[in-house]
C-alpha cells in the first residue's frame, strides 16, 4: 500500500466516513434494518450482464471500519466494493479460511464465473465478509452504545461465526465439520486491490482475519456452483507448481498471504500459537 493511500485511510475519522458515505448506517441504527440506505442494486450499470443471485448478494451488509479496525457502521457489499469508494478510503472487514485435511493438504477453491469480483480466480478455502449483525460482530445484544464491538476477542468470535456460515454456503461443508472451536485465529492483514486491471469498477479494501481450520476426518464438500467453479486439495509443492502455471490466476489477497506467511504456517500446523498476534499487517 502506498504511504499516501495509507495516510488517507488513517486520516478518516468515524464522522468523516459517515459524512463521505451517507449510505453507511451508523452502528447504533442498524438493528433490524435489512440493508443500508440507498443500496438498490438496480440503479446502476455496474451490474449489467451479471448473475442475478450475485447481484442480490451485493445487498448484504458489510462492517465498515476505520483504519484501526474499529467498526463504524454498515455498508452494502456493493458500496464497499466500488473502486471509486475504495480509492477514497472506504474500508471493511473480511476473513480468510485456510482448511487443511488430516494429510496436511490445503483445500483451494476457484471462484465461479458468476462472481462479480475476482471471477474464476483460484484462492484459499473460503474468503468473505462478516455481516454487520451482532453475532458476526461477536456481541450478543443490541449494538447501541456498546463498546464490545471494539474488542478484538469479540471480533475474532464474529469472524469465526461468519466463516462457518460461508463454508456451508459456498462449499456445502456442514457446521458439524467446522465447529467454531476448531478455528484458530492467527492475525489480520490490510490490503487493497482492483478486481482485474486498474481500470476495474470493482475491487477490495479489507482488514482480513486469518483463520486456520484443521480437520481430522474426511469432510463433506458439496460446492455451490454459483460461488465455486472448482476445488481441490494440494500440498505445498503442488501449490507452488500452480503459481508457476501462467494459465492460472490467483486472487491478490491469496498471493500476498502466500508470499508473506502461508508456507511458514504450513510447516508448523501443529504449533500455530507461535504465529498468533494482535497486529494488523499492512500489505501492498
Amino acid at each position: 500500500m502506498s504511504s499516501e493511500y495509507a495516510k488517507l485511510v488513517a486520516s478518516l475519522s468515524n464522522q468523516d466516513i459517515l459524512s463521505k458515505w451517507p449510505e453507511v448506517t451508523p452502528l447504533k441504527k442498524i438493528s433490524g434494518i435489512p440493508r443500508s440506505a440507498g443500496s438498490d442494486s438496480s440503479d446502476s450499470d455496474l451490474f449489467d450482464g451479471h448473475d442475478e443471485e450475485q447481484i442480490r448478494l451485493m445487498e448484504e451488509l458489510c462492517i465498515v471500519l476505520d483504519y484501526d479496525d474499529k467498526p463504524v457502521g454498515a455498508g452494502t457489499k456493493k458500496l464497499c466494493h466500488i473502486m471509486d469508494n475504495i480509492n477514497a478510503g472506504l474500508l471493511h472487514r473480511a476473513f480468510s479460511v485456510f482448511l487443511f485435511n488430516e494429510d496436511g493438504k490445503l483445500l483451494l477453491q476457484q471462484r465461479a464465473d458468476e462472481k462479480i469480483t475476482f471471477a474464476n480466480m483460484w484462492t484459499n478455502t473460503c474468503c468473505s465478509h462478516p455481516l454487520c449483525v451482532p453475532s458476526e460482530l461477536g456481541v450478543d445484544s443490541s449494538l447501541e452504545g456498546s463498546k464490545d464491538v471494539n474488542d478484538l476477542t469479540n471480533a475474532v468470535k464474529g469472524a469465526k461465526v461468519a466463516a462457518q456460515r460461508k463454508l456451508e454456503h459456498e462449499l456445502g461443508i456442514p457446521f458439524s465439520d467446522c465447529p467454531i472451536e476448531n478455528f484458530t485465529y492467527l492475525t489480520r492483514i490490510h490490503y487493497k486491490s482492483a478486481s482485474g486491471d486498474e481500470s476495474s469498477k470493482w475491487g477490495e479494501h479489507e482488514i482480513d482475519y486469518i483463520l486456520i481450520l484443521k480437520t481430522k476426518n474426511e469432510i463433506t464438500v458439496n460446492a455451490n456452483y454459483n460461488e465455486v467453479r472448482d476445488f481441490k486439495y494440494v500440498n505445498a509443492d503442488e501449490l507452488k507448481a500452480m503459481f508457476e502455471d501462467d494459465s492460472l490466476v490467483f486472487t491478490p489477497w491469496f498471493k500476498l498471504i502466500c508470499q508473506s506467511f502461508l508456507f511458514k504456517w504450513w510447516d508448523n500446523l501443529d504449533s500455530l500459537d507461535q504465529f498468533k498476534d494482535e497486529e494488523i499487517h499492512r500489505l501492498l
